[in-house]
């Protein structure tokens, strides 16, 4: 059955997904958009390709990564706790205490995320944070051969997190993976429209759904060098710090204020153009959009920009609250604005000449 919109998006973030082990996630896109395009292909790296043939040979990328910030399992202890490695970049601080799930293609096994208990900790130390290397995630195995009937070293994890809407008209979302299933969904979106409206694009229109964003972009380099496009609009979630006591300046952008257009971040300098023309598409057709207002971070376009001849790149992010969390937060107006944006952009978008 075909979701749409808000039980959409619960549905891909809810999906087990860590970078690495992105195939269920993969499947479940492959599975929504049907007979919507005109050809999809997974490649031996494990990207989704999802091609809207155009009226020339021009090729524009449009990428969301499918991975989500997670753990893989690197020992499991003769009492039967097993020691992890986070996957992507995750504060120490929101993990004491968090329910995980842990598993691989046939098992999957909940877990909690535990360190030296308060009592055993020396009075200087009770106030730090906790390093990683010192938790471990207890599945309620009695030792480790227990342990091994679930899982083994090598094995992934994720947040186990309920994905709710709350606030006036229940217009936030709250859950783990967001980042960037969000996208994931606004390109599915695009697609269906496209599609629905009989559209015929000036350009070949490539939707990449990316693996291994969160550790190194590798599936991004291996999209763009497929594809070879001459554009590429990445979605992605950016965190942000619209909070309580936050100077404007240090807000990044603001939740309810639309997709946030970065004009640089730690790895891409964006085309001038390429922002000018998505700013401007944003405010002919009344999207709410805004630009990022602060230098930080990174996402796919770190290596499609610099793939082939170059491409010209723009980045459109959700902004998203506590990111890399089990309890993301972002607004369903900023993901119809974005949605909104990309299918004006496509429309609006000539063929490179």
């Amino acid at each position: 059955m075909k979701l749409h919109g808000r039980e959409l998006l619960e549905y891909l973030c809810q999906k087990f997904g860590p970078t690495g082990f992105e195939h269920e996630v993969a499947d479940a896109i492959v599975e929504q958009l049907g007979d919507d395009c005109d050809k999809i292909v997974k490649d031996t790296f494990g990207n989704v390709y999802a091609l809207i043939k155009g009226a020339s040979d021009d090729r524009v990328m449009i990428s969301s990564h499918m991975d989500e910030v997670g753990f893989m399992i690197t020992d499991i202890d003769g009492d039967g706790y097993i020691k992890f490695s986070n996957l992507g970049g995750i504060d120490p601080k929101v993990l004491y205490g968090k329910q995980v799930i842990l598993g691989n293609e046939k098992t999957k096994i909940n877990g909690v995320i535990a360190a030296k208990a308060i009592h055993h900790k020396r009075r200087e130390d009770r106030f730090s944070v906790t390093p990683i290397k010192e938790m471990y995630i207890d599945i309620g195995a009695k030792d480790a051969d227990e342990a091994k009937e679930y899982v083994n070293i090598g094995d992934f994890g994720v947040f186990n997190s309920n994905f709710v809407f709350f606030g006036t008209d229940n217009k936030y979302a709250k859950g783990k993976a967001i980042d960037d299933r969000a996208g994931c969904c606004a390109m599915i979106e695009t697609i269906r429209k496209i599609r629905e409206n009989n559209i015929t694009l000036p350009f070949d229109t490539y939707f990449c759904f990316t693996v291994r964003e969160e550790v190194g972009l590798s599936g991004a380099r291996v999209a763009a060098e497929k594809v070879k496009p001459s554009r590429a609009i990445i979605l992605e979630s950016t965190a942000i710090g619209d909070i309580a006591g936050a100077p404007a300046h240090k807000r990044v952008a603001d939740v309810g204020s639309g997709g946030v257009i970065s004009l640089m971040d730690r790895s891409t300098i964006y085309d001038t153009d390429f922002v000018n023309f998505t700013l401007d598409t944003a405010k002919n057709n009344g999207i709410k959009a805004q630009v990022k207002r602060y230098v930080s971070g990174g996402n796919d376009a770190g290596h499609i920009h610099k793939s082939g001849k170059g491409v010209k790149c723009v980045a459109i992010s959700m902004g998203t609250r506590y990111l890399h969390s089990p309890a993301c937060v972002a607004s369903m107006e900023d993901y119809e604005s974005i949605r909104e944006l990309v299918f004006a952009m496509l429309n609006n978008m000539k063929a490179e000449v």
